[in-house]
Formats: C-alpha cells, structure tokens, sequence
C-alpha cells in the first residue's frame, strides 16, 4: 500500500480565523510542485483537512494530475488531531494508495507513527513537503519512507 502525506502550502499569516487561512501565491506554486512527484501515480483517494489552505493545496494537486475524483474532507486531519484516531480511520482505506493533505504537528506526527510505531519521533514537514510511505497496512510502526521531498 502507498501512503502519501502532504503538508499543505504556504498560506496567509492570519485570518479571522486559523481555519481560514488562504494560499499565498508561493504556497500555490509549491502545492503544484508536490502534484509533480505524483504525476503518474494511481491515486485511489484524496483525503483532506476541512481548514481553507489544505483544501486548496489538494485541489492544486488533483486539478494538477487532472484527477477526476471529488476531495474527501475528514475532520480527522487538522493541525491537532490524533495520529492514532488517523490509523483507526485509515483502516476504511486499507489496499488503496492514498494521498493525505494536512498540517503541522499532525502530518509529522503521523508520519513517525506509521514509521515508527511512536509519535517521539515526528518527519519533519516543511510546507507542500511530501512523504512517499509504503507498507503492507496502515498501522504503527509499520511503513517505510520511500521518499521525502521539499519544495524548492
């Protein structure tokens, strides 16, 4: 199984809210560049936090690859949600290669997760860095990284 992990672009300082916090036209470029290592790729599933920038870097991506599948938006996948509620709800995806578009700490957290077995030990995700996992299922400790890539 493939497990893609994609922190989102670089957004807006502030807003009325974190939540709402837009793309600037750098963190755009930098979600097209992620779409570029997944050029290719037979993605099965998109799966992204409700907050405004993670939306916006899957829908780069998926319009990127020209992927005709909608986004699932999961409230699973913000900046303080549970790695292990994310193992629990990765299950339903089990035997699919899977793209995760999320924030900081959780994407760094669940990648240290998945890669080994704890969460003392998070990757470090830049914005729009991309995290190439595979494993034989979505469980701690049990993926490898295959690749882990910055934006320029």
């Amino acid at each position: 199984m493939r497990l893609w992990l994609l922190r989102h672009g670089e957004a807006e300082p502030r807003a009325r809210t974190d939540a709402e916090r837009h793309l600037t036209l750098r963190g755009r470029r930098e979600a097209g560049q992620a779409a570029v290592q997944l050029e290719g790729r037979q993605l099965q599933a998109i799966l992204a936090s409700p907050y405004v920038r993670a939306q916006q870097t899957a829908e780069v991506v998926r319009e990127a690859l020209g992927l005709p599948m909608a986004i699932t938006t999961v409230p699973w996948l913000t900046p303080d949600s549970d790695p292990r509620e994310a193992l629990r709800r990765l299950d339903a995806y089990e035997g699919r290669e899977v793209l995760l578009v999320s924030h900081q700490p959780f994407i760094g957290d669940l990648a240290g997760l998945l890669l080994h077995g704890h969460l003392e030990q998070p990757l470090p995700m830049r914005t729009a860095s991309l995290a190439e996992l595979d494993g034989e299922l979505f469980a701690a400790g049990s993926m490898e990284l295959l690749a882990l890539v910055h934006p320029r």
